[in-house]
């Protein structure tokens, strides 16, 4: 029978595995010789403790590049200081990463542990994807909506397959639309199918870096290929430029878009869930619903039967949307279960 480990000697496995793994990194960068002058660059993808980096400049170029010891983990979308390979250089030279570059925005998700880790970083609009079929649930659309506030970052509506319109859903899925409308969310209608409406959502795409989000069946990676014709290429074409087809497993990717903009894509990123969000701090992530708190007679109201609690009286008055108010409900329970 295998012998059961302490939490110390884990511990201990686990620091020794850090300082090989960093001596190792260390090693592969130690004759520093042919890399070039400082630069800042982007992170397109990392494989552990080494990174996917792309050029700034007007011919961007890639490089495989190794961190120095004792930098915070990166991500995928970082903007990080490096010193790149000369060119001309072997192929197979590694650059170096130096120092990180201060994050606008951070976007985590729990692991199989409970504990949050980054998975993308400046991401600027997170596309919470529907679709007529399956139906769509208004608690399941505003986790997205929730964990985009949570995180800074702009979230926008996209029903997908509209083509799957008819008679039977169309009434209802334009009543879910018009209400994120209604409370300042963009709506985009597109079908990746026959194209409709991806014109649109390029263009808006256009000065973003986005990420696609949205359960499962909704059509997230036929919306991912069609605003990226011909991504299979591009994965492929990078993969032999910076590493002959090796280590093509990756957290994250991010792509640029062919009518500007960037997209990051990883199936970590299309669905993840709020088990890691305090019950008591939900509802300041529904942006329509906390502004209706301020009037509460008590500090610490719950919103659920305190006399005098404003959001109460505004959902009997009409002012705030049934759907919301149960979704909030909805995952209020859920998190309180946890």
């Amino acid at each position: 029978m295998a012998r059961r480990l302490t939490e110390q000697q884990r511990r201990r496995i686990a620091l020794h595995q850090a300082r090989k793994r960093d001596a190792v990194d260390d090693v592969a960068i130690a004759d520093d010789s042919g890399l070039g002058n400082e630069q800042e660059v982007l992170v397109i993808a990392h494989y552990g403790r080494q990174l996917d980096v792309e050029t700034l400049d007007d011919t961007p170029r890639l490089a495989r590049c190794a961190l120095r010891a004792n930098i915070e983990q990166l991500v995928t979308g970082d903007h990080v200081i490096a010193r790149l390979p000369v060119e001309g250089s072997d192929a197979e030279a590694r650059g170096v990463v130096v120092a990180g570059c201060e994050r606008r925005t951070l976007l985590s998700r729990p692991d199989s542990r409970g504990l949050l880790r980054p998975v993308a970083a400046n991401i600027e609009a997170m596309l919470v994807t529907i679709a007529p079929k399956p139906e769509p649930f208004p608690f399941l659309i505003d986790r997205y909506l929730v964990a985009a506030d949570l995180h800074g970052i702009d979230a926008v509506i996209v029903c997908n397959k509209t083509d799957l319109l008819d008679d039977s859903n169309d009434a209802a899925i334009n009543r879910l639309l018009d209400i994120y409308r209604s409370i300042g969310y963009p709506v985009f209608a597109i079908s990746s199918h026959n194209g409709e409406g991806l014109p649109v959502l390029a263009n808006y795409l256009s000065d973003r870096t986005a990420v696609v989000v949205g359960q499962s069946g909704v059509g997230k990676s036929s919306l991912i290929r069609a605003l990226l014709p011909g991504v299979e290429i591009a994965v492929g074409e990078l993969s032999e430029a910076v590493d002959k087809g090796k280590h093509t497993t990756t957290t994250a990717r991010l792509y640029h878009l062919p009518a500007g903009g960037d997209l990051i894509d990883s199936p970590g990123i299309r669905e993840f869930t709020l088990q890691h969000l305090p019950a008591n701090e939900l509802l300041s992530h529904f942006v329509d619903l906390r502004a209706h708190t301020d009037g509460c007679r008590f500090r610490d109201c719950r919103h659920q039967q305190e006399p005098g609690c404003a959001l109460l009286a505004a959902e009997a008055d009409g002012k705030v949307f049934p759907e919301r108010m149960a979704s909030y409900r909805h995952i209020l329970a859920s998190l309180n279960a946890h």
